[in-house]
């Protein structure tokens, strides 16, 4: 950062430099011709204020009041000498407009004001004054170069300001990104475990050997969970290497899956048609998150019940079907609706694919969703 900053005031020095030079060469080349052309000498006292005018153009941006009291003073005093108008009005330009592109727009207004009244004041009583008609003449060289610094200004502070609202509207998308992620991954890590632990506690004391087999089963739950979450979790400690013994969530974990529901109590088939072939990362992972979240819905409010899960390939389109025999959504007034349609709803919409749930007679529960997979078809 201190590195980037370095360069880019070495730059600004650089072409600051580069541009005074170019006024220094202009006024000193321009200001006889310009005074041949008004029928005015331009004599040897012309030049001194030329030169410190362009000098002082190249530190503009790093003191632009400074700069602009300097430029004004020189202004007034070569034309006080009665020197053509020339080149010189340039740098004078030039120091009115970094004060307005570069100063807050008050201390600008106040700036400008000020050098305004002291040119209109050499207009009405200067050694060679324009008269009254030259008025709006003069006050052009400052209203003309306020007028477009502050439009620049005003441009630059609405750019910054959208480039801001992008990045906090970017962050805010990856929070919740990551958000639904580490909903989807604890809430059915822990509600396989809620239901293998009371299956436990329930033969613990009957049949210990299966009471056993639950508690393996809550292990084994627990830790497919945690190496889960921590890849979710490398996306935002990005200075941290991915774990490469956690596979990335995707269809190819539906085994696992299926076996961590049998462990607590929901057989699941799962059925898939079509040729398999690899899939965009975020598909993938958004049509395995569909048949996880679903699967979990049947843990917590299908009762006794299997579960089925259809995969479909098809050109240009992966369809996952979830249906279960349980019974069905239960709605109690006493019991807040949870996010996990919604989730799922919001994953799959926002890569262009279609989401339905709703229940499947004669009894238990189906959500379907279609994901584009982008190839030709």
């Amino acid at each position: 950062m201190d590195v980037d900053r370095g360069r880019g005031d070495r730059q600004r020095w650089l072409l600051d430099g580069l541009l005074g030079l170019a006024l220094l060469a202009i006024g000193l080349a321009g200001t006889a011709p310009a005074g041949e052309n008004q029928g005015v000498h331009a004599g040897p006292a012309a030049y001194p204020p030329v030169v410190v005018a362009a000098l002082a153009v190249t530190v503009r941006r790093r003191w632009p009041l400074p700069t602009l009291a300097v430029v004004a003073a020189v202004t007034t005093a070569y034309l006080m000498l009665g020197q053509p108008y020339g080149p010189i009005l340039l740098a004078f330009l030039v120091a009115v407009y970094t004060v307005a592109a570069h100063r807050p727009v008050r201390v600008a207004a106040v700036a400008g004001a000020v050098v305004l009244a002291a040119l209109l004041a050499y207009v009405l009583v200067g050694v060679r004054p324009p008269g009254p008609v030259g008025l709006m003449p003069v006050a052009a060289w400052v209203v003309v170069p306020f007028a477009v610094g502050v439009t620049v200004r005003l441009s630059r502070e609405a750019a910054a300001r959208s480039r801001t609202d992008e990045a906090r509207r970017l962050a805010d998308a990856e929070r919740l990104r990551v958000a639904r992620e580490v909903h989807d991954v604890v809430g059915h890590g822990l509600a396989a475990i809620h239901l293998q632990a009371e299956v436990a506690l329930h033969l613990l004391a009957r049949r210990p050997e299966q009471a056993e087999v639950a508690l393996t089963a809550i292990s084994r739950t627990s830790k497919e969970a945690l190496d889960e979450l921590r890849v979710t979790l490398t996306v935002v400690r990005r200075e941290e290497p991915a774990d490469e013994r956690a596979p990335v969530p995707g269809l190819g974990q539906l085994p696992q899956l299926r076996e961590r529901l049998a462990g607590a109590g929901v057989p699941v088939t799962v059925e898939t048609t079509g040729a398999p072939r690899p899939l965009p990362v975020a598909v993938d992972l958004a049509a395995y998150r569909v048949a996880q979240e679903a699967l979990t819905n049947v843990l917590r409010h299908a009762g006794p019940a299997t579960a089925t899960v259809r995969v479909g390939y098809a050109p240009g389109e992966l369809t996952v079907e979830v249906t279960d025999t349980g019974r069905g959504p239960v709605a109690r007034p006493d019991r807040p609706t949870g996010s996990g349609l919604a989730g799922m709803r919001e994953r799959v919409t926002a890569l262009g694919g279609t989401f339905t749930a709703g229940p499947a007679p004669p009894a238990g529960f189906r959500v379907y969703a279609t994901l584009p997979t982008g190839e030709a078809t």
